[in-house]
């Protein structure tokens, strides 16, 4: 699909997949549209992108969003593992959802790439995830899982009832440039580069440039069928690995002391007990360190296939993430 005239919708824009996302399709020649919230930071938006201000549990906003709009591209999530009001998360992911997809149909958009999650799946002990292992909503840790798995069985359910043409992406963990708010992955890079990690919890996940999920996502748009999920991955890399790489890129001393799991949970009791007060996001949560059990390790053999994704050693993910945290003043 060319860029022709009419525009493409990029929901969560001005973040850091949806820029990324963004920046892939005007590469492609297609004349970008983006929606943010009037609160969202504008360093990732591009001077030729139309800009448009709205919410997604906001209907009118985003019919106005969708008018002439023939692609669409769900990126936008609330990603926090911890909020005061946990239903925020829930709201902002499956009601918001259902609004926007609501107003695709009516607004006949043709085709429509849902950014999920990986979170939506069930870890394999000692071997890599693939699409097939679903992970139910009891079985989900947290508000994010839930709210993800929730908003996955929607699209799910609306393309087969409905007949929306949508196609699911189940990214893995992204890292790179323009990580603005920064991600919870992207708080990591920043805290090990500034060598304030002296240790690690045994666990692992999947690390993709987010140049490539994004790219993973035009390929989808072309290639994907819809109803059809797609995991769009990296390397998986044990975390005591990355945060050497990242030590290393960064020029500190890797961290060599492994802790126990169980020690870690009256720090994350803690800092959530601070954080409300504060209202800030801890660094350390309940939920991350309940996630973190798991060594999420994922196969995306089935988007290199029918997609014809690729992705680059993630150590190039981890370099650029760095450079860009540094550009930025977040590393001093």
């Amino acid at each position: 699909m060319n860029g022709g005239d009419a525009p493409v919708l990029v929901t969560g824009g001005s973040g850091f997949l949806g820029s990324a996302i963004a920046a892939a399709l005007r590469a492609c020649g297609h004349h970008v549209r983006v929606l943010v919230r009037p609160t969202s930071p504008r360093t990732n938006l591009a001077p030729g992108d139309s800009l448009f201000e709205g919410d997604l549990r906001n209907r009118a906003s985003l019919a106005n969003a969708l008018k002439g709009v023939r692609l669409l591209f769900h990126a936008a999530a609330d990603y926090r593992l911890w909020a005061r009001n946990p239903e925020e998360i829930v709201q902002n992911n499956v009601e918001g959802t259902r609004l926007l997809m609501e107003e695709a149909l009516r607004a006949g958009v043709e085709r429509i790439v849902y950014t999920s999650s990986v979170a939506t799946l069930r870890p394999v002990e000692g071997a890599s995830a693939t699409e097939e292992q679903r992970l139910a909503e009891s079985g989900a840790i947290g508000a994010y899982k839930r709210s993800k798995i929730a908003a996955e069985r929607l699209v799910e359910a609306m393309t087969k009832r409905d007949g929306l043409p949508a196609i699911i992406v189940n990214p893995t963990t992204p890292i790179g440039p323009r990580d603005v708010r920064p991600t919870p992955t992207g708080r990591i890079i920043i805290e090990a580069a500034s060598g304030h990690m002296p240790g690690f919890v045994d666990t692992g996940l999947n690390l993709a440039h987010v140049d490539d999920i994004a790219a993973g996502h035009i390929a989808a748009l072309l290639h994907g069928r819809v109803g059809e999920r797609y995991i769009l991955g990296g390397e998986n890399v044990f975390l005591a690995d990355m945060l050497t790489d990242i030590a290393r890129l960064a020029g500190r001393r890797p961290p060599r002391l492994k802790i126990p799991r169980a020690a870690v949970y009256p720090i994350a009791y803690a800092a959530e007990m601070m954080a409300r007060i504060r209202g800030v996001e801890p660094f350390v949560t309940l939920d991350g360190l309940r996630m973190s059990r798991h060594r999420m390790f994922f196969d995306d053999a089935k988007a290199r296939h029918e997609l014809g994704y690729v992705s680059r050693p993630y150590r190039e993910g981890i370099a650029d993430a760095i450079a860009w945290f540094r550009a930025h003043g977040r590393l001093r």
